[in-house]
C-alpha cells in the first residue's frame, strides 16, 4: 500500500511540477486574468485602477520566484517518493532529498511575507504621498509550514545520519 501511495504522490508532484509553469506562462500573456486572481487572493487596500502593467508585471515575477522555490522542493520530493514507490526506503539519497525539501519549505514558508510585503509596495506604488500601503502577514497558516518544516529538517538529518552511519557500519563488517 505505502508504494501505490508514494507513486501517487510522486505523480501528484509531477503533475504540479508541469502545471504550476504552464499556469504561470499563461498568467504571463494574460496579464488580466493575472490581475483579477492576485485582486482576489491579497485583498489589500489598495486603488486597483492606478495599478499599470508594468506593476503586475512585476508582481508576476516576484511572485514566479516564490513559487519556484516551492517548485524546486516538490522536484527533490518528487524525486524521494519515486525511490519510496521502487522500495528504495532508507536510502542517503532518499534522506537528503527530503532534507533538501524540508530546507526548501522552510525558505517559502519565510519569504512568504516578504512576498505580500513587496507585492503591497509595487502595487501601490503609483498612490499620492502618504498613501502607499506596505502590508506585512504572518498568519497561523506560516507559522504551521515553519513548524512543519523545521520537524522535516530535523527527521531528515537524523535520517541522513543514519545512512551515514549505517555506511559505516558496512565498512567495518
Amino acid at each position: 500500500m505505502s508504494r501505490h501511495c508514494s507513486m501517487l504522490i510522486a505523480w501528484g508532484c509531477m503533475l504540479l511540477l508541469v502545471i504550476a509553469p504552464a499556469a504561470s506562462i499563461y498568467y504571463l500573456f494574460d496579464l488580466g486574468s493575472f490581475a483579477h486572481l492576485a485582486r482576489q487572493s491579497l485583498n489589500l487596500p489598495i486603488q486597483w485602477q492606478s495599478v499599470v502593467s508594468w506593476q503586475w508585471y512585476g508582481v508576476w515575477g516576484i511572485t514566479v520566484l516564490y513559487l519556484g522555490v516551492g517548485l524546486v522542493g516538490l522536484h527533490y520530493l518528487r524525486r524521494a517518493f519515486s525511490n519510496f514507490a521502487r522500495g528504495e526506503l532508507f536510502t542517503l539519497d532518499n534522506s537528503r532529498y527530503l532534507r533538501v525539501f524540508a530546507v526548501l519549505l522552510l525558505i517559502q514558508a519565510v519569504v512568504k511575507p516578504l512576498h505580500f510585503a513587496l507585492s503591497s509596495l509595487l502595487l501601490s506604488w503609483n498612490h499620492p504621498p502618504g498613501q502607499k500601503v506596505l502590508s506585512f502577514m504572518l498568519g497561523s497558516a506560516e507559522v504551521k509550514v515553519l513548524v512543519l518544516a523545521m520537524i522535516l529538517w530535523v527527521m531528515s538529518d537524523l535520517l541522513v545520519k543514519g545512512c551515514q552511519l549505517d555506511n559505516e557500519n558496512k565498512q567495518f563488517v
